[in-house]
């Protein structure tokens, strides 16, 4: 892009209804639609696009025979109109929160063994400070949670680190290292064996992540460590409801965090046949979007976590020194 480009879009000040259209033309990809859902006619929608064109001095979109294109421009224009109009549309709620009486709101996307425990542990607390606090749960692996950050759904995340090369606009700050196991139901013909090895459950019908996950990769490569053959006899699931039913119901394997199944082996359902399988998943902390203000309730939110971690974990709580990060699968 040009110097007289970049100078075109730090002038552009695009309006409300402009960065709407720009997201109906993206959504419908025909002018006429755009138009009907914006509430305006045809020509009026193709004049304010021309008018948006001019003002960011770029073609946002191209005319094919099954209708419009976003062009590369297009692409970044409504990516970041789309952010836009939500957090406007997200101001206009916390303001509503604040005029009722309630202190704020917070949406938080989680993964596995954080999201059994520690953000339960962190919510309960926060609760009892702030009764009147909206908070929002998301339950996934990281790289659909990720979009959602990028795209303004979510506030924070609490995830793993897969790499320290740069990502734009995401800043990591770890709050603690989980420990995987070998998990299986309380009455698995091997639970209370001593000195139990991997090459003693080989044979054992297991439930694994699908391949491309992190656990799966970082499972296939102790077997291969090790000189062993992979399991033949598995079941692949993400669920964790899945797994640990099946856990209970069969005689099947997983390895699982051990903070992620505590309360179910408390209550004698599962039982941990290994206990250090070698499996390092890396620290899981707290996934931000970089250089953006927090709302008052994220703010809350984020400090709560840094405390119940550094009480639940044992561990100091973080303080600063973000890093930017990519985060696992």
């Amino acid at each position: 892009m040009s110097e007289h480009q970049l100078k075109a879009l730090a002038r552009a000040r695009l309006k409300t209804r402009q960065l709407a259209l720009l997201v109906h033309l993206d959504d419908h990809r025909c002018v006429l639609r755009a138009a009907e859902s914006a509430g305006m006619t045809q020509p009026a929608a193709s004049k304010l696009l021309r008018e948006i064109e001019i003002a960011v001095d770029a073609k946002l979109f191209e005319r094919h025979a099954r209708g419009i294109i976003p062009t590369w421009y297009g692409e970044i224009w409504v990516r970041h109109a789309r952010l836009a109009l939500l957090e406007m549309h997200q101001a206009q709620e916390e303001i509503v929160a604040l005029k009722s009486g309630q202190t704020g709101k917070v949406a938080i996307g989680t993964v596995l063994s954080p999201g059994t425990n520690l953000v339960p542990m962190t919510i309960a607390r926060l609760k009892q400070q702030y009764p009147s606090m909206v908070i929002s749960i998301e339950l996934d692996a990281s790289r659909p949670l990720v979009e959602k950050l990028l795209q303004g759904q979510l506030d924070m995340l609490v995830a793993r680190v897969l790499d320290w090369h740069d990502a734009d606009g995401l800043s990591f700050e770890p709050l603690a290292d989980e420990r995987h196991a070998i998990i299986a139901g309380w009455g698995h013909p091997l639970s209370g064996r001593r000195n139990l090895r991997l090459d003693d459950l080989v044979d054992q019908a297991w439930v694994l992540p699908p391949p491309g996950s992190l656990v799966r990769d970082r499972m296939v490569s102790i077997f291969t460590d090790r000189g062993l053959r992979l399991p033949a006899n598995l079941v692949q699931t993400n669920s964790h409801p899945v797994i640990t039913s099946l856990l209970r119901m069969t005689n099947m394997i997983a390895p699982l965090p051990r903070e992620a199944v505590q309360p179910e082996c408390d209550r004698g359902d599962l039982t941990v046949l290994m206990d250090d399988i070698g499996l390092m998943i890396g620290n899981f902390g707290i996934v931000t979007r970089g250089h953006h203000r927090l709302s008052p309730g994220a703010q809350i939110m984020v400090q709560a976590l840094r405390e119940t971690a550094a009480a639940y974990y044992c561990a100091e709580p973080a303080r600063g020194g973000t890093r930017r990060a990519i985060v696992s699968a």
